[in-house]
């Protein structure tokens, strides 16, 4: 059975990295570094994306003409964006789901496949948490503290365990740190 994977970007205090934030502004004038090729071959790792109406619709307007390194997997990967409203998808590889979230899910991770790659918006990420659906967190934590925002880890119904799988240290000071439902 396949994994849902939530990928996102935190600051060092836990709110999220949406587009249009300050803290968005800075992830974008980050030095590069080894952790771009990282990134990318962390994407290929992926056999679906998944994403809710709004983050498809950024990345809809972004990838498919964008020669970024990035732009290969997020193109040729197939993608489902969970909507009750959109009623087209015209992004290549892209199907929309508007059935029950958790119904959706389970019949995605039933596939034979790669893992199931989650990108956030805070909504989508949200419904995701609330619904137990998540089966690991890969948490980008940027060097930096806003003081103000989204976070990711709110109004949760009870404590969330987690175990730390793995964390990878980049010289521009981000930090990849990977978590798994502990389940104690």
């Amino acid at each position: 059975m396949r994994q849902v994977v939530l990928q996102f970007w935190l600051s060092l205090d836990g709110y999220s990295c949406d587009p249009g934030t300050e803290l968005y502004q800075f992830l974008q004038e980050l030095p590069e570094d080894e952790g771009d090729d990282y990134f990318v071959n962390r994407l290929r790792q992926a056999g679906t994306h998944i994403m809710g109406r709004v983050t498809y619709e950024g990345m809809a307007n972004v990838w498919p003409t964008s020669d970024n390194p990035v732009a290969a997997p997020m193109n040729d990967i197939p993608k489902v964006v969970f909507s009750k409203t959109l009623k087209s998808a015209d992004w290549p590889e892209t199907r929309i789901a508007n059935g029950d979230t958790a119904e959706e899910i389970a019949r995605l991770k039933a596939e034979p496949g790669r893992e199931i790659l989650a990108h956030g918006g805070i909504k989508f990420a949200h419904s995701l948490i609330e619904l137990g659906l998540v089966d690991q967190y890969r948490l980008w934590l940027l060097p930096a503290a806003v003081g103000e925002g989204d976070r990711l880890f709110t109004g949760l119904p009870r404590l969330l365990p987690l175990r730390l799988v793995s964390s990878t240290a980049f010289s521009n000071g981000q930090l990849e740190l990977v978590y798994s439902p502990a389940g104690y």
